[in-house]
């Protein structure tokens, strides 16, 4: 059966290459979102064919529309056009690669709807994971994971019988452009110092997160919420070659591993065939090319994001929505040169003080707990 699907941020990284999973697997775009970029979107367009195209930003959506007039594609605009996409009938599943916490009220519209999630927006079970779960499990809904880590682990907890086997997690980073500098080296760093990724091509905000080592803060909780562990079963080892994407240990100390290229289009077309595999849209890994794999503790003192991240996890509560939301504002004054790059980490643990932290929050108590985080930062 051809896959029908929704890709909720299409003209962003992941979104971009999901598209190419698409055109090499035979499966078909019935709705594309994006936030305000036209000219991509239309040029998706033309080439997919989708049934519905949304745009976030209003004029962004009229302009869309008068380019398309000459088209059979809809264009809807605003969050009411992102939940739409998110559920449209003709959709089998729904690639979450939108940015942030707008990722969630669609998220959880598509598992209402009945769609199988490929979870790329990592901020929606960071900040409501045992909600989002929960309601996954009540409409007997999948969700699998696009990071590559998590693809990683979901892969090796394959052939898993019971989830008590498991001894603990290993999430490995790369330790993003920066690892290695001590604190002080990091004082004068750049924006575009930050954006220059040893090994991964990817959108501006994750590129930052991954300098700061928050974005492997947020699979750790993201980890403890789709496997549903405890911190204390889930750990992160550098590992600067990006081949080992991530590891489980059994409790009989056998070690599982999946490797491969650094290149999303794996754990995208995973998500998209899980239970089975598709054809190679990516290069195939050489073990004899790619050198030495090594592996090394975190350095906590000069990448305080990751401790802070862990900390917020065994809070709970909406701790890690306000770890979210604050690291996503910091980010943005950063990017926008307002605030210095260790700033981030500053702000984000200010929050984590002054925020009030809310136990067993329902929907309306996470945004605010995220909205409160993000005044506390600007």
């Amino acid at each position: 059966m051809r896959k029908q699907i929704s890709i909720l941020g299409s003209t962003g990284s992941i979104g971009r290459q999901t598209l190419d999973v698409i055109s090499g697997c035979g499966f078909q775009a019935v709705a594309l979102t994006a936030n305000r970029d036209v000219a991509r979107m239309e040029e998706q367009c033309r080439q997919f064919r989708p049934e519905l195209a949304v745009m976030m930003d209003p004029e962004a959506a009229q302009a869309l529309r008068i380019a398309l007039a000459d088209t059979s594609v809809r264009v809807a605009s605003g969050m009411e056009g992102l939940i739409e996409a998110a559920s449209l009938p003709a959709a089998d599943t729904v690639v979450t690669a939108v940015v942030g916490m707008i990722g969630l009220r669609p998220t959880l519209a598509a598992i209402r709807a009945g769609k199988r999630i490929a979870l790329a927006n990592k901020e929606t079970l960071v900040c409501a994971g045992q909600l989002v779960m929960d309601e996954a499990a009540r409409c007997g809904v999948d969700i699998v994971p696009v990071d590559s880590e998590h693809s990683a682990i979901f892969q090796c907890l394959q052939g898993c019988r019971d989830r008590g086997e498991v001894k603990r997690l290993i999430l490995t980073a790369s330790g993003g452009p920066f690892w290695g500098k001590t604190r002080e080296e990091l004082e004068g760093v750049t924006v575009a110092d930050a954006l220059h990724h040893p090994n991964w091509s990817m959108g501006a905000k994750i590129t930052v997160d991954s300098a700061t080592m928050m974005n492997k803060g947020l699979e750790f909780i993201e980890a403890m919420r789709l496997y549903r562990l405890p911190p204390e079963k889930i750990s992160v080892l550098i590992h600067r070659q990006s081949i080992v994407h991530s590891l489980v240990e059994y409790c009989d100390n056998a070690v599982l591993a999946q490797l491969g290229t650094p290149d999303m289009r794996v754990p995208i077309e995973y998500a998209l065939t899980w239970p089975n595999r598709g054809p190679a849209v990516a290069q195939a890994l050489d073990l004899t090319a790619c050198g030495a794999l090594t592996f090394a503790p975190p350095d906590d003192a000069a990448f305080p994001s990751l401790p802070l991240a862990i900390e917020a996890a065994k809070r709970g509560g909406t701790a890690t929505a306000i770890l979210n939301g604050a690291n996503e504002a910091a980010v943005g004054r950063f990017l926008a040169g307002e605030i210095g790059f260790l700033e981030i980490p500053a702000l984000v643990a200010h929050a984590l003080e002054t925020v009030p932290v809310q136990p067993s929050p329902d929907l309306e108590t996470i945004l605010a707990a995220d909205q409160a985080a993000r005044r506390a930062v600007q």
